[in-house]
């Protein structure tokens, strides 16, 4: 295992705000507002968690605290066309809540009265310098990068753009990195510039011994951050669903289990490089096995890794539990994505639970990659007690991975 970074690993800086002068400026925002939506007693589309919205604020407030006006640009679902019920109208109004002002909504993304609205701005006056344009996938050429959008998206700003919709960020979209061609200043908001700068941290320079936790369904969706940390961590742990092409590839039973079938030769060869370059990768040594997907089905407990007949793996068992928990607290550095099973499930959920109690109490520096993983860190209460969580579930795999994120390398310096 390396645990010196090629010159060739570390990609250089992003332009943050610091590099920006915004005073008396129109400022355009990417954000990310894809919020869940439910309907409320009313029948009108009602937020169910505003955490997306409540990650923007510390950018917004620097920004108008420096004198911008801002115009906010974000994407809800995925709209064919103008869709009421994906508007961003009740995301307009619990920003508004949020900052204590009025928030306008253009009634279009681009187009006469969104730029008349733009112009109207007055940096400085609270309640007439924050514009929200509408959800900017009604218009097709967002998720084309069509220039000509892009353009327009300039055009509504004194040339200054600030993305901080990570979540977005991997994807080469008009609002997250074609307008960034069209300014002439551009940086990451605090949120995108703290989720760079953390994955990108525990990558090139982690405090050790790094320990990566990589659960999930499949090895195929998880194989480039496996591999990845192949190459980086001094131990990988291994749990949920993916953990059964594994044991297929050394030749043992898996019974009912939920096992990819396509990801038993990728985790074949896992096993072997992980041999070849000192990282311990370490496997499941019992399992919580279920008859049947189902919180009410019969229950038992399997001291080995061999799934009888007629029987599915839904968690990992006790033993695994607490061998995981001992290398997460001797760690130096934790990254984790993915659970240890059908935390969902009440009877499945004690392998999950262990490695998020363990993660939240552990010294180490602990970065959590969004999706099932800060689902199940709330679930538990835990959600506050590790150092980062990630806002954007694909986004931070993909830079993890080594993969080029066109929203974050349009805003690197160089």
């Amino acid at each position: 295992m390396s645990t010196e970074p090629s010159s060739a690993t570390v990609p250089a800086p992003i332009r943050t705000l610091d590099d920006l002068r915004v005073d008396g400026k129109r400022v355009f925002v990417r954000v990310d507002f894809n919020v869940p939506l439910g309907d409320g007693s009313d029948g009108a589309r009602q937020i169910t968690d505003d955490t997306r919205i409540q990650a923007a604020l510390p950018t917004l407030r620097r920004l108008l605290d420096e004198g911008a006006a801002l115009i906010l640009a974000a994407h809800l679902g995925r709209p064919k066309g103008v869709d009421p019920e994906l508007s961003l109208a009740p995301v307009a109004t619990r920003l508004g809540e949020l900052l204590g002002e009025d928030v306008l909504l253009a009634p279009e993304v681009v187009g006469g009265r969104s730029t008349s609205l733009a112009e109207g701005l007055k940096p400085g006056v609270a309640g007439s310098r924050i514009l929200m344009l509408e959800n900017v996938r009604y218009e097709a050429g967002e998720t084309k990068n069509d220039p000509d959008l892009a353009k327009a998206f300039a055009g509504l700003s004194d040339g200054v753009f600030v993305n901080d919709a990570f979540g977005a960020a991997h994807r080469a979209h008009a609002s997250t990195a074609g307008v960034a061609e069209q300014v002439e200043q551009k940086a990451a908001g605090l949120l995108l510039q703290g989720e760079v700068e953390t994955l990108e941290g525990i990558l090139a320079n982690p405090g050790r011994p790094l320990v990566a936790i990589v659960g999930g369904a499949k090895v195929t969706d998880k194989i480039g951050v496996i591999d990845a940390f192949l190459d980086r961590a001094d131990t990988i742990l291994i749990g949920g669903a993916m953990a059964f092409p594994f044991f297929k590839a050394q030749g043992h039973d898996v019974g009912s289990s939920l096992c990819e079938e396509a990801g038993v030769e990728p985790a074949a060869r896992a096993l072997r490089d992980a041999e070849a370059k000192g990282c311990r990768l370490l496997l499941p040594v019992d399992l919580t096995v279920g008859r049947e997907f189902s919180a009410d089905t019969e229950v038992e407990h399997v001291d080995g890794v061999d799934t009888p007949d007629g029987w599915m793996g839904l968690d990992v068992g006790p033993k695994t539990a607490a061998a995981y928990r001992d290398e997460i607290l001797s760690a130096g550095s934790v990254f984790w994505n993915g659970p240890m099973g059908a935390f969902e499930l009440a009877p499945f959920a004690p392998g999950t639970r262990a490695v998020a109690e363990a993660v939240a109490e552990t010294k180490a520096t602990t970065v959590v990659g969004g999706g099932d993983s800060a689902a199940a860190l709330q679930q538990f209460g835990l959600g506050d007690q590790v150092t980062h969580l990630s806002t954007g579930g694909g986004a931070s795999l993909e830079l993890i991975e080594g993969k080029t994120l066109p929203g974050v390398e349009v805003l690197r310096a160089g």
